[in-house]
């Protein structure tokens, strides 16, 4: 029994990771019931919406820039109904192990139920928001395209609109129209609603198949090369002056530095979700020369490769890698250059604007998501 137990699950897990087609609820179609467990730790099914008039579903994440500029016009339209009878409800369909790391380079949090929660209370939801990314089987129910993608149901639960929530996109903040209102204005009035099904545009639904992308994606990345050049004042200054279009992270770093080493493994990843947008890490390593090989082997052990979206705009500045040493006898010229008031702890951080404007400093080993959350609000700003 048990050997046929495993033959099974073997199959079911070979099965599950194929590609299929993804079939939207029709208009009219009664909504598929559910049973999800909650970023408030509470099981949440289709029966305690019950008494709502109208009941909008929408299937959102953390990471997609579509997803993450609606998150306050989901919570505000929450607000804006929840005297009238309306329930709006957030589900993320989404398997984490299933969305590669260039792919989380818009948002602070990615998609597991630990960053669910981290983002609900950053965001000051008070809506349920409903974590669906391990079966997945409520979102291939409703037929979830992307992120947003919303479902608007009647008293009798039947479908009435499916697609985009508005007009947003990519803006946070107000909009001109929002298909998702216009529906729930319409049931509400008794009316039928005029547009039934619209494009649900955003970053698709990540099935749990995609996770063999993550794995290449992963794979390739440990067969990048890891090289490191020296540094002097003339390089620092160079770098710091920024005279490209991209914001620059500055990690000070040794080897014998362990907050430095543990943080590695974060500036990586961080390096990674962030390489298809304007923004590079640059590491420097303040160990004596004498050490050269050492600082090579750690990074090389913690894979500080640099993105292939880098390497051609290094070559236009004639520059060889992310990776600098600090050459004997010019560490205070170095430390001048890039953060004058450095008192020369490590780690140390600076994050550098095109210009050369400094944006943000930290001492002591790092919080990624704080990093991220920086990197995001620097980049928003361009």
């Amino acid at each position: 029994m048990k050997k046929l137990l495993l033959i099974l699950s073997a199959a079911f897990s070979t099965c599950a990771a194929q590609p299929f087609e993804v079939k939207t609820l029709e208009i009219g179609a009664a909504a598929p019931d559910f049973t999800l467990l909650g970023v408030d730790g509470k099981q949440h099914s289709l029966k305690d919406f019950a008494d709502a008039k109208v009941l909008a579903v929408i299937f959102t994440c953390n990471h997609c820039p579509e997803a993450y500029a609606a998150t306050g016009r989901i919570q505000e339209t929450a607000d804006a109904y929840k005297d009238k009878g309306v329930a709006v409800i957030a589900i993320s369909g989404n398997d984490p192990l299933a969305l590669r790391a260039d792919e989380l380079g818009y948002a602070p949090h990615g998609d597991s139920f630990d960053e669910m929660k981290l983002s609900y209370k950053e965001a000051n939801w008070t809506l349920p928001y409903l974590y669906d990314g391990e079966t997945q089987v409520v979102s291939k129910a409703y037929g979830a395209q992307s992120t947003p993608h919303v479902f608007v149901f009647d008293a009798e639960r039947k479908l009435q609109y499916t697609g985009r929530m508005d007009e947003g996109y990519r803006k946070a903040g107000p909009v001109e129209k929002s298909q998702m209102r216009d529906a729930i204005e319409a049931i509400l009035a008794g009316k039928e609603v005029e547009v039934k099904t619209t494009r649900s545009y955003g970053c698709s639904t990540k099935w749990s198949y995609k996770s063999e992308s993550v794995t290449k994606d992963n794979d390739a990345w440990e067969k990048l090369a890891v090289t490191v050049a020296p540094m002097d004042a003339a390089i620092a200054k160079e770098l710091v002056a920024n005279k490209t279009d991209k914001v620059r992270l500055f990690n000070f770093w040794a080897t014998t530095c362990g907050p430095c080493v543990a943080e590695m493994p974060d500036l990586v990843e961080t390096a990674r979700r962030f390489q298809n947008r304007p923004f590079e890490l640059i590491t420097i390593s303040t160990d004596p020369q004498d050490d050269a090989a050492r600082v090579l082997s750690v990074l090389k052990a913690k894979l500080v490769a640099t993105p292939g979206p880098r390497e051609a705009e290094m070559k236009k500045e004639n520059r060889t890698t992310n990776n600098y040493h600090v050459k004997d006898g010019e560490l205070d010229a170095v430390a001048d250059a890039i953060s004058k008031d450095w008192k020369g702890d490590l780690p140390h951080t600076v994050l550098v604007a095109p210009g050369g404007e400094i944006l943000w400093k930290h001492n002591g080993e790092l919080d990624a998501v704080e990093v991220r959350r920086q990197l995001v609000k620097a980049l928003e700003k361009r």
